[in-house]
């Protein structure tokens, strides 16, 4: 059976962002590298970072030196263990988190989430606000986004122009660098340019994400996925969705929309997904194919009003009273997603595959003799499969990662920044 988890950063170390291996990734500026060691420790010793870089003591306090004086770093007392109180205390280097703060929101079908988190990834604060799951015009997009950030920025007692960056994250295909939503569930327009909209209406820079890619940033920011170089999280929840990690970062695909499992077809001319074509994995596993099935198969035409949680609940009530008709309909999505996570072991080889989302709480969607027919339907090479994990977070994961986001952005452009400046002292010598 998988392990279960319902808080995955409660066993992280302190500190946040990727733990990347010592000289695994030298290409990036020393000032960078320096940073992200001292932001994914949460306090280290200079001599520890040279170490760790491979690099001079020097190099590391001429580095050191440039973050301090630009208000990212600073030198924090830190106790040894057994060590008396008496004398001068250690001193090693943590992260300014005052210095930024960013926001992260997810909107989704049924509630829309939102964090705040300071520069060195602590919460400040959180809020969640109810919707009925109705796609909405970009206007009302807008609106909805304005309205939760106020909300959010009032528990944290700022102002929304005192955030340096918001991390967005929706259902659909989205394309990240250039922030263009293509389609969303939850919107009614294509194509739109949403980053930039967003951005000139709420005032500050705004990064966009498919929401699967937000939680396998989570996981890799905040929680069992720092340690690991590679994994592949699957959502399941209003749909099915995937997020890879290689090499420490977030693989999206050549134009930025990969990795989308839940469209991958597992039957021809198959049921009708809300992407618009037929077969896709997601119309037999997400909630509103199980929905779908316990309409026609239970004779439930009358609950048509009824909310998709209400009915799923009664589902899942009804499947573990015994009734042999609700349990062949997660028997059924169970075998679908059999496939699909066979599909990611073959192609993919993670070193760990966690399966996230709210429909988790539904167990037999990987109840074992679902993981055994994985097992049968990837290759046989002899060599263990990756483990699977199930992790509970709840609804503010999504947020934390689209926070992630916000904070990955900010930190490049602030190095950008350094380098840019270091180059113009450079020319002017």
């Amino acid at each position: 059976m998988p392990q279960m988890h319902n808080d995955p950063a409660s066993n992280a170390v302190a500190g946040c962002g990727p733990l990347i291996p010592p000289l695994s990734d030298s290409l990036r500026p020393l000032r960078q590298q320096i940073f992200e060691r001292v932001r994914a420790a949460g306090m280290i010793a200079r001599v520890q970072v040279a170490k760790d870089l491979a690099v001079s003591p020097a190099s590391v306090t001429m580095g050191v030196s440039e973050l301090i004086e630009a208000g990212l770093i600073e030198e924090v007392a830190a106790t040894r263990e057994g060590e008396a109180s008496r004398g001068r205390p250690a001193v090693a280097l943590g992260v300014r988190a005052e210095a930024h703060r960013v926001a992260g929101i997810k909107l989704s079908d049924r509630e829309h989430t939102a964090v705040i988190v300071d520069f060195a990834g602590n919460l400040i604060a959180n809020e969640v606000v109810e919707r009925k799951p109705l796609a909405m015009t970009l206007p009302q997009m807008l609106a909805a986004m304005e309205n939760l950030l106020d909300k959010v920025c009032a528990k944290a007692g700022i102002g929304r122009k005192e955030l340096s960056g918001l991390g967005l994250g929706l259902p659909g295909f989205v394309d990240q660098q250039s922030g263009t939503v293509l389609w969303s569930s939850v919107m009614m327009d294509r194509n739109v340019g949403l980053a930039a909209i967003a951005g000139a209406h709420l005032g500050i820079p705004v990064h966009v994400d498919n929401d699967a890619n937000l939680v396998t940033l989570a996981e890799l920011w905040f929680g069992v996925g720092r340690r690991l170089s590679d994994f592949a999280v699957v959502t399941i929840e209003h749909g099915v969705g995937m997020g890879l990690v290689v090499n420490h970062r977030i693989y999206r695909g050549a134009h930025g929309l990969g990795m989308e499992l839940g469209h991958t077809k597992v039957q021809l001319d198959g049921a009708l997904c809300r992407c618009g074509q037929r077969g896709c994995l997601e119309a037999y596993v997400a909630d509103y194919a199980l929905a779908r099935e316990a309409t026609t198969a239970l004779n439930w035409m009358g609950k048509d009003g009824q909310s998709i949680n209400i009915l799923l609940e009664s589902l899942y009530d009804h499947a573990k009273a015994g009734n042999a008709s609700a349990r062949s309909i997660f028997r059924r999505a169970g075998r679908y997603l059999a496939v699909g996570l066979s599909n990611v072991v073959n192609l993919f080889d993670p070193s760990l595959i966690i399966l996230s989302g709210e429909r988790m709480r539904f167990d037999y969607l990987y109840a074992a003799d679902t993981l055994a027919e994985m097992e049968n339907l990837a290759i046989a090479t002899g060599r263990p499969r990756p483990p699977i994990e199930i992790h509970a977070w709840g609804d503010m994961l999504w947020a934390q990662g689209a926070a992630a986001l916000a904070l990955s952005a900010l930190t490049e452009d602030l190095m950008a920044a350094g380098r840019d400046s270091a180059s113009r002292e450079v020319a002017a010598q």
